[in-house]
């Protein structure tokens, strides 16, 4: 599989490590992984954002090992924060647990389903 990001030069610049598009060319399998929530497997929610934040990274570790993947699979991920207030702890966080893996990305601002869960995020990964 070979990953080409695309930022194209007529058009916004990212303004952090991600791309605007990638494009995926050979790839035989793809992951679509659903909105990981910031529960442990104990039912657990922890407190604070970057805590949960941390937490759905791990769900969609777990997800992407049960595949037989891992991060360096992701090309695209789609944050659902609670509050503008909790962007740049959410940036800082991706950027530590993905590096500066090639991704395409996307962050809406929302409700989200439990009022508890301060961010989702789903993710698609591709081998």
């Amino acid at each position: 599989m070979q990953k080409t990001p695309i930022n194209a030069a007529d058009a916004p610049q990212p303004v952090s490590h991600y791309h605007q598009a990638m494009l995926i060319e050979g790839a035989s399998r793809v992951l679509h992984i659903s909105g990981q929530i910031p529960v442990a497997a104990d039912g657990t929610v922890p407190d604070g954002f970057e805590a949960q934040a941390r937490q759905v990274w791990r769900n969609i570790e777990a997800q992407l090992r049960a595949a037989d993947m891992s991060f360096d699979n992701l090309v695209k991920v789609t944050f659902f924060l609670s509050s503008r207030e909790h962007t740049l702890v959410n940036r800082r966080v991706r950027e530590e647990v993905l590096g500066d893996r090639d991704i395409a990305l996307t962050a809406i601002i929302c409700d989200i389903f439990d009022e508890a869960w301060l961010l989702e995020i789903e993710a698609v990964a591709a081998a």
